[in-house]
């Protein structure tokens, strides 16, 4: 038997007249559409104690009641994929995630997937919100990240994340030489035209704060450390570029590599080869859910981007002459 859930929301102006199905995924985002749809089928989650179809549409001030039991999410597998885990217990996993590795199976992304590799790792997590995971990392982005192994630890993660406790820290590798750190505080939503991208957003995007301080100045590019109020979607490479200072590597935000005139041989390689972006999440702070105890985990930065680091040291120093980027 899963483990029973019971929450409750109302539905804001913004959403009035939306399918039930659309709503409900807006306003209890730690579980999967087909599984809310599921339970709306069911008569596990209620508006205003009614049972709907999913495609029915709701008012501004209904209210959503879910009671349901947490079954296991079907059609993820598990896969014996190696993790890099910092700290395990039984209430929570922090782990190393790798460039390159999709943090959920998704369209293109069926398996292979850190979700696949938990579930081989810890079954038990079939039965949770997505698999545990609270918080993502684009698939190109390294670093830390916590997962919850029960139900009463994913709430309370959630919660803190929703709080804006949770202490998350990031290295970044920026085109372009900052005179200085600073707070962007910019809306963030989905591009008018593009759809797979993010954008700042003048009207309807939602907030996002992103603090950023210089690490390191190099010619041309700079090392920042950057932390997070707020956690939307590629927030960090969103913001960074609506400074023009997208991040080294980014292939959506970032352009096409900007080379410094007369730069070397050495220096074209490595921002050429450099086929990510340049993010690596190292440091995670957070209140363990069982205990009350403040943790704090570091993650060192990978070798791409330790080797990217060591050819600007040496190939752009910040004393180098103040060449234009072509």
């Amino acid at each position: 038997m899963g483990e029973r859930i019971r929450q409750q929301a109302r539905v804001p102006e913004e959403l009035e007249g939306a399918r039930l199905d659309q709503v409900a995924a807006q306003l209890f985002p730690d579980y999967s559409r087909s599984r809310l749809q599921s339970w709306i089928k069911k008569g596990q989650l209620c508006a205003d104690g009614q049972v709907l179809r999913p495609r029915d549409k709701v008012a501004a001030g209904v209210v959503l009641q879910l009671d349901a039991e947490l079954e296991q999410e079907t059609g993820w597998q598990p896969q014996a994929i190696d993790l890099d885990i910092l700290f395990e217990d039984d209430s929570i996993l922090v782990l190393n995630k790798p460039a390159g590795l999709v943090v959920h199976p998704a369209a293109g992304h069926a398996d292979g997937t850190l979700v696949n590799a938990l579930l081989a790792h810890a079954p038990e997590l079939s039965q949770l919100p997505r698999a545990g995971i609270v918080h993502r990392l684009d698939m190109e982005t390294s670093g830390i990240m916590v997962v919850a192994r029960t139900l009463a630890a994913h709430h309370h993660l959630v919660a803190q994340l929703q709080a804006r406790t949770v202490k998350r820290e990031y290295c970044a590798v920026c085109i372009g030489a900052m005179t200085g750190g600073g707070t962007i505080e910019a809306a963030i939503g989905r591009h008018p035209r593009h759809r797979k991208k993010m954008a700042v957003l003048a009207v309807g995007g939602k907030p996002a704060v992103t603090h950023y301080r210089v690490t390191e100045r190099f010619a041309h590019h700079t090392r920042v450390t950057v932390t997070l109020e707020t956690g939307r979607t590629h927030q960090i490479r969103v913001h960074m570029a609506h400074r023009h200072y997208p991040l080294v590597g980014d292939p959506v935000y970032g352009g096409r590599p900007r080379i410094p005139a007369g730069a070397s041989d050495q220096l074209i390689t490595a921002l050429r080869g450099f086929q990510r972006q340049a993010l690596h999440a190292q440091a995670l702070g957070l209140v363990h859910p069982r205990s009350g105890d403040t943790l704090q985990f570091d993650c060192p930065l990978p070798e791409d981007l330790l080797s990217l680091l060591s050819v600007l040291q040496r190939e752009d120093p910040p004393n180098a002459p103040d060449t234009a980027l072509y």
